[in-house]
């Protein structure tokens, strides 16, 4: 059999409207960081950024590893956590102040006003913008072919957005307390609960990438309920810290800790759920010698995925394996969507063939 060689669906051309949103995001972020510089001073934001950034690399590697079988594609995760940093923080500010500024002249004194902001608005403001990345990739849906895709893309909006909201907290307890008091709220934020915000945005993830795979009557009921448990989540962990709690923040922390576990979960399942199906679905394609019984193995195993890889690099083939690796993972993928959703034979054996081309360039060993 011939395989056709045409534009491989890997290469394909980035959005100019996730670039502009991207750029956008990526401005609004700067310009924040540069009123907390201002206002705080060299020291105080020199120190702030450092914390808020020290646990990053650990947390972003956390996130992206649920994500080893089929990455997203970096503008994309790119473009949700730049969301997250800026556009979701800019306009949550500003509601937030404007929603303060109404219970307020509502006669409410400072102490509610506070209280009010911190548990009520911030959690549905923040979770409905941070919420919202996702919303914004809905347009390009192919993307998100699972729940652990809505996980992902929504961690890294709550990444984007807890980086340069711990920024401007651990200032404030700067300028209160000095050097101690940004440490000490660094242990809080930084050390105990340092992934608050990309739990509770990746309950948003989970229903919309459940309404996106899923057909049944009831699938877009599962934004809204997702929304109602990232905000339920947030408001929690807020109102815990607000009341200086510590059996309060437990009960919190332990109810933040069941629903991580529970995303753990869905994305194993789902993985294993991923493996089990490409071995149904890679064996039609033997007969055209781009995947042998070998490579079946090997692609249905993240160990033996990894050692491919490592083989690959060692013989100038790295760059190949890995293209080899996604393309048959995305031609499983086509399958799932085209047995969830039923396409058309043409745009499927469009897809199908293209991939096919991919790892026919790809594979030279």
């Amino acid at each position: 059999m011939t395989v056709p060689v045409r534009t491989s669906v890997l290469d394909q051309r980035p959005s100019k409207a996730l670039l502009i949103g991207l750029v956008i995001s990526s401005v609004l972020a700067l310009i924040v960081l540069v009123v907390l510089l201002i206002s705080g001073g060299p020291a105080g934001f020199g120190l702030s950024a450092a914390l808020a950034v020290t646990p990053l690399p650990v947390l972003l590697a956390a996130v992206l590893s649920l994500d080893r079988l089929e990455p997203e594609p970096k503008l994309h995760l790119a473009f949700a956590f730049a969301w997250g940093a800026g556009v979701a923080v800019v306009i949550a500010i500003a509601l937030t102040i404007a929603g303060q500024a109404l219970f307020a002249r509502a006669g409410y004194g400072s102490q509610v006003v506070d209280a009010m902001g911190t548990v009520f608005l911030a959690p549905v403001i923040e979770e409905a913008l941070k919420g919202s990345a996702l919303l914004l990739l809905l347009r390009r849906r192919r993307e998100i072919d699972g729940l652990t895709d809505g996980i992902v893309y929504a961690s890294m909006a709550g990444l984007g957005f807890a980086v340069v909201e711990n920024v401007g907290y651990y200032l404030i307890a700067y300028g209160q307390d000095g050097v101690q008091g940004a440490v000490q709220l660094f242990v809080l934020r930084g050390l105990i609960d340092p992934l608050g915000h990309p739990i509770y945005t990746s309950l948003i993830g989970v229903g919309v990438a459940y309404a996106l795979t899923h057909r049944n009557a009831a699938r877009y009921a599962a934004i809204p309920l997702g929304y109602l448990g990232a905000v339920l989540l947030h408001g929690l962990w807020n109102g815990a810290a607000t009341m200086q709690s510590l059996p309060a923040l437990g009960i919190a922390y332990l109810v933040i800790m069941v629903a991580l576990i529970v995303l753990i979960v869905i994305t194993v399942r789902e993985r294993k759920h991923f493996v089990a199906k490409m071995t149904v679905y890679l064996p039609g394609y033997e007969q055209t010698g781009l995947v042998t019984e070998p490579d079946i193995r090997m692609l249905s195993s993240l160990p033996g995925r990894r050692v491919a890889r490592k083989w690959a690099r060692g013989v100038g083939l790295g760059r190949a394996m890995s293209d080899y690796q996604q393309a048959a993972t995305e031609l499983t993928m086509l399958h799932l969507r085209a047995e969830r959703e039923g396409m058309d034979p043409g745009p499927f054996e469009a897809e199908r063939d293209a991939l096919l081309g991919a790892m026919a360039r790809a594979r030279r060993w």
